[in-house]
């Protein structure tokens, strides 16, 4: 896929179509949150600060898709005021995969993510991690200032990029 730089670019063209419907197939098998060598949009990636080096992770998270529903309530009352359905969280479904990938790997710090692929039920984005105690980070200039920092948790601070837009801040 590398070769075609500009189809990856631009995810509806008809060539990475059809390889990616391929690989939903595979995707959904695999589970929720898993660590992956390379990015699937490597000019993505880049332009959001990943390099092929060691400290730095990436992980595809599958969030599904659609509306939130709440549990009925006990009691007589008219469907109308009942409030279950167009439960809309607060959040987007960018910020939940990060949030996600930082659960799973607790060490790590979320630099940014990016949109891979959707289909009708799944979401999936790929999370760019980095090690805050690796030497490789801390030599390099573009990426140390996250070893500097105290205070851990970027994503559940709301400091990346999709964070940053759900606050009100662009």
């Amino acid at each position: 896929m590398y070769k075609h730089a500009e189809a990856v670019s631009n995810p509806k063209e008809q060539l990475f179509k059809n390889s990616m419907e391929h690989k939903t197939l595979l995707w959904r098998r695999q589970p929720a949150v898993i660590r992956i060598d390379r990015p699937s949009r490597l000019t993505r990636a880049r332009s959001l600060g990943y390099k092929a080096k060691q400290g730095l992770v990436l992980a595809r998270v599958r969030v599904r898709r659609g509306g939130l529903h709440k549990t009925r309530s006990k009691g007589g009352r008219r469907q109308k005021r009942t409030g279950i359905t167009k439960y809309v969280p607060a959040k987007s479904s960018r910020l939940i995969a990060e949030e996600r990938a930082a659960r799973e790997f607790p060490s790590l710090e979320v630099l940014n993510s990016f949109w891979v692929w959707e289909d009708g039920q799944y979401k999936w984005f790929e999370v760019i991690l980095v090690d805050p105690n690796s030497p490789y980070i801390e030599k390099d200039a573009d990426i140390n200032w996250l070893c500097k920092g105290v205070q851990r948790g970027r994503v559940h601070r709301g400091l990346t990029s999709a964070g940053k837009k759900m606050r009100g801040r662009s």
